[in-house]
């Protein structure tokens, strides 16, 4: 991947190895930025395709989980490809407009995606095509954004999903992050248009933020990535994708009788915590670290964050059977279960899980 042009920024310090900042000089005042203002973050390293062609929607409906067939122009949603036992192969952010379907995934997994869908094209008009290297994503995150858009001139869609084209490009509403009023709209625009659009923004009133701060928010509000928060074995049903990425009243696709039958059932093997970490290590844990309850491994960490707000905190999958209040370790570090993500029908365990939590957030503090 070619590093972004916004790496040249005053201050930005690249992710390892990536192509985008990490931050630009001050992480946390950035989280606030997007948590309070309008920030601006470079995400462009994520993969992007485009699926023209006359059956392209019947096509996806029929290989996916989400119900293409009803996906009107200027709307987008979020999908699934599964294998047949239900497990999550590719996750797709989509939008449909002007007779192409664009979907952007996680950095470096488009060419196998794509190829996943070259084996499934049959003898259908569709072309569906990797055009990363032409095509870049820019998030404006933050209370302020629509004033943001509006003040730059560009398109402000008002529902979530909702896509509105600009230009070549387009904007597109995506769920909020944060503690939910962080709004967050992506836009997709020509590569080789990335500075210039990054700076009619910054002049309208955003200011510069890195991947760091997005992912402390994303991480607040529960929303998971593909490969990092899942894994091999993550079945829909263990993750907010059931209710965002997959439709539960479509017909026949790879892996829904797994989705249907849990759904049913109404217990996946695991759940989606935030793990809340008493932050004495410097080094924080990798994605797929375990979660020990004692010496039993109950659980696997993914994104792993330092907020401004919470501290050390982090996704995990741990298993149903972990109690809300229960003492786990991770990486050496102890951890406990954020109480709203207690079961609902676990509502005595709440108050024990929130004297754990403020016990560990005075041990951070104290540090």
């Amino acid at each position: 991947m070619t590093p972004s042009p916004l790496l040249s920024r005053s201050g930005a310090v690249p992710e390892e190895g990536g192509a985008v900042a990490l931050h630009y000089g001050d992480p946390l005042r950035e989280q606030w930025s997007l948590a309070e203002g309008a920030g601006l973050v470079d995400r462009s390293d994520r993969d992007v395709l485009v699926v023209p062609g006359a059956d392209r929607l019947s096509w996806l409906h029929s290989i996916t989980s989400q119900h293409f067939e009803q996906l009107g122009d200027g709307a987008g949603s979020e999908a699934l490809v599964l294998s047949p036992n239900g497990h999550v192969e590719h996750h797709l952010v989509v939008a449909e407009l002007g007779g192409t379907t664009w979907a952007d995934v996680e950095p470096g997994t488009g060419a196998a995606l794509l190829a996943s869908l070259e084996r499934m094209r049959f003898m259908l008009r569709v072309e569906p095509q990797l055009v990363t290297g032409a095509w870049g994503v820019l998030s404006l995150v933050g209370p302020q954004g629509p004033a943001v858009l509006a003040t730059a001139g560009l398109p402000v869609p008002e529902r979530e999903y909702a896509v509105a084209a600009n230009g070549a490009g387009f904007v597109r509403r995506m769920p909020a992050i944060g503690d939910g009023g962080a709004v967050v709209f992506d836009l997709v625009v020509p590569r080789p248009d990335l500075a210039a659009v990054a700076d009619v923004l910054l002049a309208a009133g955003a200011v510069v933020a890195g991947s760091s701060a997005f992912e402390a928010l994303r991480v607040e509000a529960r929303r998971p990535r593909f490969g990092v928060d899942s894994d091999h074995r993550t079945i829909p049903n263990e993750l907010e994708w059931l209710s965002t990425a997959v439709h539960l009243e479509k017909g026949c696709y790879r892996g829904q009788e797994t989705v249907a039958r849990v759904h049913n059932l109404g217990r996946p093997p695991r759940r989606l915590v935030l793990l809340h970490l008493d932050g004495v290590s410097e080094d924080l844990p990798q994605p797929g670290a375990e979660v020990l309850a004692g010496t039993r491994a109950v659980g696997r960490v993914g994104t792993v964050v330092r907020h401004h707000e919470l501290g050390v905190v982090a996704l995990a999958l741990v298993k149903q059977s972990v109690a809300p209040d229960a003492a786990l370790v991770v990486g050496g570090s102890t951890a406990a279960i954020d109480p709203d993500d207690a079961p609902a029908d676990l509502d005595d365990t709440r108050a024990a899980a929130r004297d754990r939590i403020r016990a560990l957030r005075s041990a951070t503090i104290g540090k």
